[in-house]
């Protein structure tokens, strides 16, 4: 089962109701959007993996209406703010929101047929035999043909390339030594060895990193 994420990691505060607010989702959400505009399907069932307070799975579902969207996560509060989102949208291509914990190795198994996997912001966050069961996972919950879409900070050639991103490491390390920042060429390793056929590198704002995976 996943730990609870440490106090640094990803910072969400009450909004209305169940309703979360993180202010990084609301930065983000228009550079996502427009990465997923370039390599995602128009079409199918797209399943994102923590999708956190639920900001970025509305903007989504608004944005892309030819994918049905399925909303995860593992944190009961987050499930709630989640589902209060998606009352208040009413978007008719968006799904309930359903617990999912991403660390099982047999996870994929109650979510497969997906044209696309979204994942935002978790590897830093888990340890990484974890974060290799989220990845093959994710390609193993796509059809022939579906991607995969990782997103995040982390190391290029095994070095921290800011400061800002040598304090967060340092922040999540110090909470827990097994967590922290991956780096660019194991994640690339995973996701080959777990039968991605091409694998795509993303330069992203703020020096984060999509890698884009199709099966």
């Amino acid at each position: 089962m996943m730990k609870k994420l440490p106090a640094t990691a990803s910072v969400a505060t009450p909004a209305s109701g169940a309703k979360l607010h993180a202010p990084a989702a609301e930065r983000n959400a228009q550079a996502l959007g427009d990465l997923l505009h370039d390599h995602a399907p128009k079409t199918g069932h797209a399943l994102e993996i923590a999708s956190g307070t639920g900001q970025h799975i509305i903007h989504f579902a608004q944005r892309f209406p030819g994918l049905i969207w399925h909303p995860s996560e593992v944190d009961a509060e987050r499930i709630a703010s989640i589902a209060a989102y998606a009352r208040e949208a009413r978007l008719p291509n968006l799904r309930r929101p359903r617990h999912l914990d991403v660390t099982r190795a047999d996870w994929a198994d109650a979510v497969d047929g997906k044209q696309l996997v979204v994942l935002i912001n978790l590897l830093h966050l888990i340890d990484d035999a974890a974060a290799q069961m989220a990845v093959a996972g994710a390609l193993a919950a796509l059809v022939p043909g579906g991607r995969f879409v990782l997103y995040g900070p982390f190391k290029r050639n095994g070095a921290l390339i800011s400061d800002g991103d040598a304090r967060f490491h340092h922040q999540l390390s110090t909470a827990d030594p097994h967590i922290g920042y991956k780096n660019d060429a194991n994640v690339e390793h995973w996701l080959t060895c777990a039968g991605a056929t091409s694998v795509t590198r993303v330069e992203m704002p703020a020096n984060n990193l999509a890698f884009i995976a199709e099966v």
